[in-house]
């Protein structure tokens, strides 16, 4: 049985989609990580709660061909900020992260050399 449930996640991982904005972060990757981990010996792993395992591989396949999605359409393809899909997806490259902690980055180092303890320190 360990080599259907094998087989089943092995399928699972080359359908879902790698996103390349998200280098790192992407949930296909970590899903091929977990499965190779878990599956150490590929058909021949020993799995300690099949029970366990079957549901997990059910709630990814489910996310995976977009179950809820379909089963709850919603009116709009915004959210309640009002940015769209698109825009999300661009906000949340890793680049675009990247580029934002590192304006955080900047407007840490000018609080804190324009904080109130400094200006303590210096009067003194």
């Amino acid at each position: 049985m360990a080599v259907t449930r094998y087989r089943r996640f092995l399928k699972l991982c080359e359908e879902w989609p790698v996103e390349e904005t998200k280098r790192g972060r992407d949930l296909g990757t970590f899903l091929r990580q977990r499965v190779a981990q878990a599956f150490r010996e590929g058909e021949h792993a020993q799995i300690s709660d099949p029970e366990n395992c079957d549901q997990m591989y059910e709630s990814l396949a489910r996310i995976h061909a977009n179950y809820y999605k379909n089963k709850y359409p919603r009116l709009r393809d915004t959210s309640f900020t009002g940015v769209t899909v698109e825009e999300c997806k661009m906000i949340l490259a890793t680049d675009s992260l990247k580029q934002l902690e590192e304006k955080k980055g900047t407007w840490k180092k000018l609080r804190e050399k324009f904080s109130a303890k400094n200006f303590e320190q210096e009067s003194k």
